[in-house]
């Protein structure tokens, strides 16, 4: 069920939050074991907040009274902290780790009525982008069961495509929250940097972090937006303006420009992928868009920007993982050093492709490194900004337009052996986290793998702060293609 329908179920009393509940938890306990998109589970917690909506809807209250999301299973990637239960970040280190606190987000999901009803599973740190990084167990994508569902936040998108819940929260540091949407066939929108409060999200690259959500429909991540986005006290990087909840996703797009670079026919992304991106093009010809041709010109350099000022970054975020303050430790004896403790905990609780990042970081940081790496790389970064903000201002269109994924959903293990491979797959995403953009992939197509069908999305960027126009693009698009809501035939 979407929030919608969910809505109106309640409002009809043709079911209650505690049913929605109990059956996205059967679900979930009968069909996980194969996905493995969760890490936990809060049944009785969730149980309860059911309960309490219940009553209050028996008392009379409307559920839109009670919260627009009132009675809506949802999941949060395990990053994301909760004041009950464990928060991981699917890392040996965290195991078991319980947060004193709430991120503002998922405060704001339940305050608006939705029920948390477990954590998912994620690459290690959200450093990843195909979902086997976890080191407790890979995820897998729904829609073929040997085929990576993509990351960072890769159970999210796994629960979301496997109708284990209609909504899921991700992170999205380079494209963690759109990647796994493309590849399991569902929405996933990282809006402006800023724009949702990352209190309570737990570090990776800060000035590339953002939560997002992932949804069926447009509309229920418009909605899910609505809720959780605004100015938070508790996070001096989120924008103070508020934000416009009213959200009209069916109002005519006039003289509706989409800018098309020419990198998103690039001979790098499958054959497939490239026929579908070119049949979304068509739809927004039919739809009346002005389609304009473009270049990013800086588009060849965003991928390695991006991973210099992502892993300098994460060196300086994961140093606070020493065995000292939080979280397990490596069993010494009594004459140990302080040295022979960082070194003997980090190296058995964190995963390889943790361990790489920090030592990529550390290195581009080191004295005489920082102006020759990381600062060309901030250079690089603003010439990426300025890029897009001329399509918008100097051309003005209203969205970019490109493939989100270079290729479907790839075998598992796949990329093992070639992380640089991995990294190119970012090629498409890394663009709108380094400029701060809000973008959503959304499904358009479907390509043939064996007995299987994989899905494809396409990613929209928009200007900063137009999230309500790109959102309204996005919906009226998925209207017209009709890959609305399509569930993983698991």
């Amino acid at each position: 069920m979407t929030i919608p329908s969910i809505a109106r179920a309640l409002a009809e009393g043709e079911t209650s939050a505690e049913i929605l509940t109990r059956d996205s938890l059967d679900r979930i306990r009968a069909e996980d074991g194969a996905i493995r998109a969760f890490l936990s589970l809060h049944e009785d917690r969730a149980l309860a907040r059911a309960r309490e909506i219940d009553t209050r809807l028996a008392a009379g209250e409307t559920p839109e009274a009670v919260g627009p999301l009132a009675g809506v299973p949802v999941a949060l990637k395990d990053n994301i902290c909760l004041a009950h239960g464990s928060t991981s970040c699917a890392s040996k280190y965290l195991a078991g780790f319980e947060s004193p606190y709430t991120a503002t987000a998922a405060a704001r999901l339940e305050a608006a009525g939705a029920i948390v009803i477990g954590k998912t599973n994620l690459d290690e740190f959200a450093m990843g982008n195909t979902g086997e990084n976890s080191a407790f167990r890979a995820a897998r994508n729904p829609w073929d069961t040997e085929r990576v569902p993509g990351g960072s936040s890769s159970g999210s998108a796994a629960a979301v495509s496997a109708g284990f819940v209609p909504v899921a929260l991700g992170s999205d540091t380079g494209g963690s929250v759109r990647m796994p949407a493309a590849l399991c066939g569902v929405v996933g929108f990282k809006p402006t940097y800023g724009r949702i409060s990352r209190h309570g999200l737990v570090a990776y690259a800060s000035s590339l972090d953002q939560i997002g959500p992932i949804t069926r429909t447009i509309e229920d991540a418009a909605r899910v937006y609505a809720a959780i986005a605004g100015p938070d006290e508790h996070d001096a990087t989120c924008i103070d303006k508020p934000v416009d909840k009213r959200l009209d996703l069916n109002a005519p797009l006039e003289g509706l420009k989409i800018a098309v670079p020419e990198q998103a026919r690039s001979d790098a992304i499958d054959p497939m992928v490239r026929l579908i991106f070119g049949m979304t093009c068509k739809v927004f010809a039919d739809m009346g868009a002005e389609l304009i041709d473009v270049s990013l010109a800086h588009a060849d350099l965003a991928v390695a920007a991006y991973y210099t000022i992502a892993t300098a970054e994460a060196s300086s975020n994961l140093a606070r993982y020493d065995g000292v303050r939080y979280g397990k430790r490596a069993s010494l004896d009594a004459n140990a050093s302080l040295e022979d403790l960082y070194t003997h905990t980090r190296t058995e609780m964190l995963g390889p492709e943790v361990k790489r990042r920090i030592m990529l970081g550390t290195h581009l940081l080191r004295a005489g490194y920082a102006d020759r790496y990381y600062i060309n790389a901030q250079r690089v970064r603003r010439l990426v900004h300025s890029d897009y903000d001329a399509i918008f201002r100097v051309i003005g269109a209203h969205a970019v337009l490109t493939p989100t994924s270079l290729k479907p959903a790839w075998p598992l293990g796949e990329i093992d052996e070639d992380p640089v491979a991995g990294y190119q797959q970012d090629l498409m995403t890394v663009g709108a986290s380094l400029a701060g953009l809000p973008a959503i992939s959304v499904p358009a197509g479907f390509v043939p793998s064996g007995q299987n069908s994989l899905p494809v999305g396409v990613q929209l960027v928009g200007p900063a702060l137009g999230e309500a126009t790109l959102l309204r693009i996005a919906h009226q698009f998925e209207q017209r293609a009709g890959f609305e809501g399509r569930l993983a035939p698991i």
